[in-house]
């Protein structure tokens, strides 16, 4: 047999065929699975469903913690986990949230301690009555302000340790040590599976470039946008826009941005949007203005386009080589100059005008988020932290 035939398979046993093609469908399912629930954008479209299931185990490890090793007062760590992360989904708001919860809870817990401690030594009720409703209107005070959490879980924890005055100096130590449980069950489930606002950030914020891109597209091009589907778009766009003012404070602790960038951001976003709508409500509303415009402004519009949808998969595809965030389009856009439109009648000056303040907005948020690729790109920063070290 010549060296360059190819070999002969070996005899194949039926029995061991047959359970092979059996597995290979369940060993693909179970890659699947395992791909969808490693993959941040499934798990930020199933934000609901991974959060209950990570507040569900993180409930039956504090339970098993609690009740496991007979610590009196187990309930106290259950009613801290729910506290901290029942209504927080986000990694970088557990986080927060946790330290606050800490801070409130160690200044509660000393100040409950203190009140059992007096109320022993001086065995006076109203003495004890009139120092809780002190302290209470004290936190009552810092609770409306930036360290309101914090005042407000130093009252509730001050009520769970000392309860009236007739706790007893055990019963006061035992219940801080399970809220400390708790918090410390809370912050190690917000690492499993984590929920980081930086992603719903970056979604969120491609979804809107996207649609941004496929509205002016429409515009440019001639092809009429009906007044429904006009106002459900830039109702969705909106939402989104609301959803990412909520995120910031929360991607900002993510990933070490000053809050500021982010709001710059932002603010620039709702202008994109604002132009838009001026744009798709106003003159071009016309069908032969309309038709003008989009043969006058249509080639140049290419760019704009090209630079949406560029930036639309550098935020969705974080992490991959192939997708990054796109380059300026001219050299007229490097220089923050628009590229012209063609001459021009009087009645599109102001549409063609807008277009041009909308092609600048672009290639500023482009500018933007460019420049901080580095912290966004949580998955690609991972991998060059580690080639680096």
């Amino acid at each position: 047999m010549a060296l360059d035939d190819p070999q002969p398979n070996p005899p194949s046993n039926g029995t061991n065929d047959a359970v092979a093609a059996r597995l290979a469908p369940r060993r693909t399912r179970i890659g699947r699975l395992v791909r969808a629930v490693t993959s941040p954008y499934y798990r930020y479209r199933h934000a609901k469903f991974f959060h209950s299931l990570r507040v569900g185990l993180a409930m039956l490890v504090s339970i098993l913690a609690t009740t496991g090793i007979d610590i009196p007062h187990g309930i106290w760590a259950s009613v801290t986990l729910v506290v901290v992360i029942g209504g927080l989904q986000h990694h970088g708001n557990i986080r927060k949230k946790a330290a606050e919860r800490a801070a409130g809870t160690l200044l509660g817990a000393a100040l409950g301690l203190a009140l059992i401690l007096q109320q022993n030594l001086f065995d006076s009720l109203a003495l004890t009555y009139v120092l809780m409703s002190v302290i209470a209107a004290i936190c009552a005070w810092f609770a409306i302000g930036a360290a309101g959490y914090v005042a407000l879980l130093t009252a509730i924890t001050m009520c769970i340790v000392a309860g009236h005055g007739d706790n007893m100096i055990d019963t006061g130590l035992w219940r801080t040590l399970n809220v400390l449980i708790g918090i410390v069950i809370a912050l190690a489930f917000s690492f499993a599976l984590p929920l980081h606002a930086t992603y719903s950030w970056r979604y969120l914020l491609a979804d809107n470039l996207r649609e941004c891109a496929r509205v002016y597209t429409r515009m440019t091009s001639g092809v009429p946008i009906g007044s429904d589907e006009q106002v459900a778009t830039f109702i969705r766009m909106g939402k989104r826009l609301v959803q990412l003012r909520s995120l910031m404070p929360s991607v900002a602790k993510e990933i070490d941005v000053p809050i500021a960038k982010l709001d710059e951001i932002q603010r620039l976003h709702r202008s994109m949007l604002s132009a838009l709508e001026m744009l798709s409500t106003g003159t071009l509303a016309h069908p032969e203005l309309r038709d003008d415009f989009a043969q006058q402004c249509g080639e140049d519009a290419n760019a704009v386009r090209m630079t949406l949808l560029g930036a639309a998969r550098a935020l969705r595809f974080a992490g991959t080589t192939q997708f990054r965030m796109p380059d300026a389009a001219t050299q007229q856009a490097e220089q923050g100059a628009p590229t012209p439109c063609k001459e021009m009648t009087p009645d599109l000056q102001g549409p063609v005008w807008l277009s041009q303040r909308f092609a600048e907005q672009v290639e500023r948020m482009r500018v933007l988020l460019a420049a901080s690729e580095r912290n966004w790109n949580i998955e690609g920063g991972a991998r060059e932290l580690a080639k680096s070290g």
